[in-house]
């Protein structure tokens, strides 16, 4: 008789690689969420401080690093995030959910290579369904992906001291096509957000399939680092898609 495959645990609890701020990183498998289907979705979060309030300070530095898409920290009374803030995540459904449990202990720790490995066998993970991958240790995300059908990974903070940015198993997020084309040179895949679908690089970027073809990410599975695929553009979408000036 074997185990039940765990749907949930702490993979991560240690200081972040961008600024030594104290992080933890849970893994939960979930199919709820319509556009990556059935995924085990990683969130990557200050262990000591609310999502929002994080946000709305600048403290999610530690997670998020300089990612333009955080906002601007503001000090104003009544507002829960930062301001212009873009990023299409929603810090008050998954993320505060997550970090919620994660106060009450709801999640089992799987830290460790054979647990962390366990949770992901046989499943399409993703990597930062909420912070950047790069904040934490690479053997993480090694351990995870071991023995997984496949996985998605974006990240800001390439060229970023201390980080951990791996090309191979990560997409470069490029703020525009120079950054795009400075990162196809170097030989990295990008995920670009753009204003409109004309701004695609005919032979270097195709339409992201969620947008054009209603693909979920767990079926398409094209945002992992290194391939012989082109790069992904997106077309910008989300709550935030009017603070983005792609």
């Amino acid at each position: 008789m074997t185990n039940k495959q765990a749907n949930a645990g702490i993979i991560y609890e240690g200081p972040s690689l961008i600024d030594g701020a104290p992080i933890v990183v849970i893994a939960t498998y979930s199919n709820r969420n319509t556009k990556t289907g059935a995924m085990v979705q990683t969130y990557i979060l200050r262990a000591d401080i609310d999502p929002r309030d994080a946000n709305k300070s600048g403290a999610d530095y530690s997670i998020c690093g300089d990612c333009p898409h955080r906002g601007t920290p503001t000090q104003e009374m009544g507002k829960k995030l930062a301001t212009g803030r873009a990023c299409y995540v929603v810090i008050g459904q998954g993320p505060l959910i997550v970090f919620k449990a994660f106060q009450r202990g709801v999640y089992a720790d799987m830290q460790g290579h054979d647990k962390t490995a366990e949770l992901g066998r046989g499943r399409m993970i993703r990597l930062g369904a909420y912070g950047d991958p790069a904040a934490c240790p690479s053997y993480i995300w090694e351990s995870l992906l071991q023995d997984s059908a496949g996985h998605t990974a974006y990240s800001h903070q390439s060229g970023v001291k201390g980080a951990q940015f791996d090309p191979a198993i990560m997409m470069q997020s490029a703020d525009n096509e120079g950054q795009a084309r400075a990162a196809w040179d170097s030989g990295a895949r990008t995920f670009r957000i753009v204003s409109d679908a004309s701004e695609i690089v005919a032979g270097k970027e195709i339409h992201c399939p969620a947008q054009t073809k209603s693909v979920e990410c767990q079926a398409c599975g094209l945002c992992m680092g290194a391939s012989k695929a082109k790069s992904i553009a997106v077309v910008k979408h989300g709550n935030g898609a009017k603070y983005i000036a792609a």
